[in-house]
């Protein structure tokens, strides 16, 4: 396989049809599990996931709040499996994200919640792992065999999963509808040309920012561009940015805004154009900026999908600027696929 065909680039490509298949294969599993998951009445939200997979939960962090009220707080898998803390998780829903469901750590948790009184829900890749045969419930993300270091599909499978399971929980027809009509549009979002911001990506430091659920696709940007590109990039919510971290920012330094069609794009838009004027080469995935680069984006049928496409639209880009610089994304250095923390 030569460097300009990469298997992350294939599975980017594959991820609308991996949505498409989840959501063929998945809607009697993601029912009952948010039937069985609403019975048990929780007052609140737990997660459990490291890397990409804890991006899924900032993501779904913010849907559960946002959507049924429930708050959402991450617990540190080593809580259990290093430390042998024991928490009081009775009234507790956990959701535990794991691509391989193997990492010890996050079994460890998963069944110590599951046995303090929570109810626990795994989103994998593997339903016979071992994550999957500690929970009360499993939602496989259908995402198919995923060969490349760098999560994509599985990213992406993972968000859309979780925000069916939530969607189908509060019973919101026009998000569900929303989520099905994904897989044309995140085709779409395959084609968006973010060569611009590719070109101004020079191995420097870089921000991405985002607010809201759009944080967590800012968060996942910025492990991108560690682990496939070997640039430092540093994620901030873009109400923080501007608190301290604006303060190296230079001439010329990139910085990449990931909007959405919801309450914070203004915000967003408005401490974009500041960091712009500050001397950032900065670009946006939204059409609210004045002096930043507006970005090509996938506008969804609904505010809690826009950031689904956009990270899709990203994704594309950093794996053009690995291969622009000479690496092979889909071996990046000093990492594997499965990696297994205890």
């Amino acid at each position: 396989m030569s460097i300009q065909s990469t298997r992350m680039k294939a599975e980017i490509q594959e991820i609308p049809q991996a949505v498409d298949r989840l959501l063929t294969g998945g809607e009697t599993l993601v029912a009952e599990t948010a039937r069985r998951a609403a019975a048990t009445n929780p007052r609140f939200m737990l997660s459990v996931a490291r890397g990409s997979s804890d991006h899924v939960c900032t993501y779904l962090k913010y849907t559960s709040e946002l959507l049924l009220g429930l708050p959402m707080a991450s617990v540190g898998p080593s809580v259990a499996s290093i430390y042998g803390a024991e928490l009081k998780a009775e009234g507790g829903l956990c959701v535990s994200v794991s691509q391989s469901g193997m990492s010890p750590d996050i079994v460890a948790l998963t069944a110590s919640l599951g046995k303090a009184g929570a109810h626990t829900v795994a989103i994998t890749n593997d339903a016979s792992s071992r994550l999957a045969g500690v929970a009360n419930a499993t939602l496989p993300i259908f995402a198919g065999p995923e060969k490349s270091v760098a999560a994509t599909k599985t990213f992406v499978t993972s968000l859309v999963a979780g925000l069916w399971w939530l969607a189908a929980m509060k019973g919101d027809d026009d998000l569900l509808a929303a989520i099905h009509a994904l897989p044309e549009q995140l085709d779409a979002a395959t084609r968006c040309d973010w060569s611009e911001a590719a070109a101004a990506i020079d191995g420097r430091s870089l921000f991405t920012l985002g607010r809201g659920p759009s944080w967590a696709i800012s968060n996942e940007a910025a492990l991108k561009f560690k682990e496939t590109c070997l640039i430092h990039a540093e994620s901030y919510s873009s109400a923080e940015v501007l608190h301290g971290p604006v303060s190296i920012v230079e001439s010329g330094f990139p910085v990449i805004a990931f909007g959405a069609r919801d309450a914070a794009e203004d915000s967003l838009a408005e401490a974009v154009d500041a960091i712009a004027d500050k001397g950032a080469t900065a670009f946006a995935t939204t059409d609210k900026v004045k002096r930043a680069t507006c970005l090509p984006h996938v506008r969804t049928d609904h505010w809690l999908t826009d950031p689904i496409s956009v990270i899709v639209s990203f994704y594309g880009m950093v794996e053009s600027v690995a291969v622009g610089r000479g690496i092979n994304p889909d071996t990046p250095r000093h990492l594997r696929k499965v990696t297994e923390t205890v």
